[in-house]
């Protein structure tokens, strides 16, 4: 049965609203990893509330990329990697999955750091091979448990982005200064703050995500029985209805986090000073004689709770997309004993990522640099998924409508023209 179906047969309404939030749900969840909690402390650390009303512009851009993912994934019965292959010519297909496997893994090992660094801090002493057992165990949930179960699991893991309200709670913000912040867009060509501006909007519109969503609309429909790819072809207008709800709902999640953390690190390490972090666990450490002891643990906890989503996550991101590039099986649902080469890559992600944090490279240099390369990406992905969307051949006769596609075309020009604003700071400065 599918999950539209489950929720038109469900009668209560919390059990509904349950059913309602599936993969998109847990790709906006995912969407704020330690990669993307680092870059938004970095961007209140160092420019206060001028980078506020980025939450707020992002959130219809974000909606509309992942809610197109989702629709190419629902109706054509594939993964974006699929896609691309079938569609498309090489040179545009292997280019992006390789920046997406290679981004990926950088944000495997800085998320795996990230969460150690946030232990140490709830326990009062480092722990940095913490990282091998919790890395383990993820591919572990990953490889033996079944898709369902690993579903729910993540489900809950998205509980500790309530952590993030709590801290801007804590830290008291002055209502008319916020206000103004969110709505009046701070606008400057100074380079420091335009490379924040497309490290945000590429820890937000990221090219991982794409992938994880298609592939994810696809593992949906092979749960409910739909093996072939003729069985997953199309999709009914409720199909498509719930999927924009699950989608919206997890992005609007995803960006009210993102603005809850450039508020709490704004308030408190920009306006005392500290505008230099290097990891996400420093925000939350310096978070606590700034704004009480509490603070700082429950911005450790979620650091911890979004990590262990995060992680495979990405992990399974670039497995899908290796897969369906050399016609491999793949899928969570699939036994590892079918799928080796699937699940090798969900491990071997992990275990080349789990390296990163014993080099003594800093996760946030790291996980900053990795946003601003896929800030680079996305737009040329963008690109090939707009054109894939209004596809008959990709989309049969429900290619996107209107609305999705001058959201996705404005998303699109607006990533270039940060890009082209990143180099012309580069080059001036």
């Amino acid at each position: 049965m599918t999950r539209a179906q489950q929720v038109a047969r469900e009668r209560h309404p919390i059990k509904k609203a349950a059913l309602l939030l599936g993969p998109g749900f847990i790709t906006g969840a995912a969407d704020d990893d330690p990669s993307g909690i680092g870059t938004y402390s970095v961007a209140g650390a160092s420019l206060g509330l001028a980078s506020l009303w980025t939450a707020l512009i992002t959130f219809p851009f974000m909606a509309a990329v992942q809610n197109i993912c989702a629709r190419l994934g629902q109706v054509s019965g594939c993964g974006l990697a699929g896609i691309l292959k079938e569609h498309y010519p090489r040179w545009v297909l292997y280019p992006a999955v390789l920046l997406v496997v290679v981004a990926n893994v950088v944000n495997v090992g800085a998320d795996l750091g990230a969460i150690a660094d946030a232990t140490g801090i709830i326990v009062g002493t480092p722990i940095p091979w913490l990282v091998v057992p919790i890395a383990v165990a993820l591919v572990a949930m990953q490889i033996f448990a079944r898709y369902r179960f690993i579903e729910r699991v993540f489900k809950y893991l998205t509980i500790a982005l309530l952590a993030y309200v709590i801290d801007a709670v804590l830290v008291r913000p002055p209502l008319a200064e916020t206000l103004r912040a969110t709505v009046i867009p701070t606008i400057s060509t100074d380079h420091a703050y335009i490379a924040t501006l497309v490290a945000i909007l590429g820890t937000t519109i990221s090219p991982y995500l794409f992938f994880w969503q298609t592939s994810q609309e696809v593992e949906e429909e092979r749960a409910a029985g739909r093996k072939t790819r003729g069985q997953r072809r199309g999709a009914t207008r409720f199909e498509l209805r719930i999927a924009t709800i699950d989608v919206t709902i997890g992005m609007l999640v995803s960006n009210l986090v993102m603005y809850f953390i450039i508020l709490a690190t704004a308030l408190t390490l920009n306006a005392s000073g500290k505008t230099d972090i290097s990891t996400g666990a420093d925000a939350a450490q310096a978070l606590r004689p700034l704004a009480g002891d509490l603070a700082g643990l429950i911005f450790a906890v979620g650091m911890i709770g979004t990590g262990l989503l995060a992680v495979p996550v990405l992990a399974g991101a670039s497995a899908y997309a290796v897969s369906e590039t050399f016609g491999w099986r793949e899928g969570l649902d699939e036994d590892w004993r079918k799928a080796r080469p699937f699940y090798g890559i969900v491990a071997l992600a992990t275990i080349v990522g789990l390296i990163i944090p014993f080099t003594g490279v800093k996760p946030i240099d790291a996980l900053f640099f990795t946003s601003v390369l896929n800030g680079v990406a996305a737009p040329f992905l963008l690109v090939v998924i707009m054109l894939a969307a209004r596809n008959t051949k990709v989309m049969g006769r429900q290619t996107i409508g209107r609305v999705l596609t001058v959201l996705g075309w404005t998303v699109t020009i607006a990533m270039f023209a940060a890009l082209v604003g990143l180099a012309i700071t580069s080059f001036g400065s």
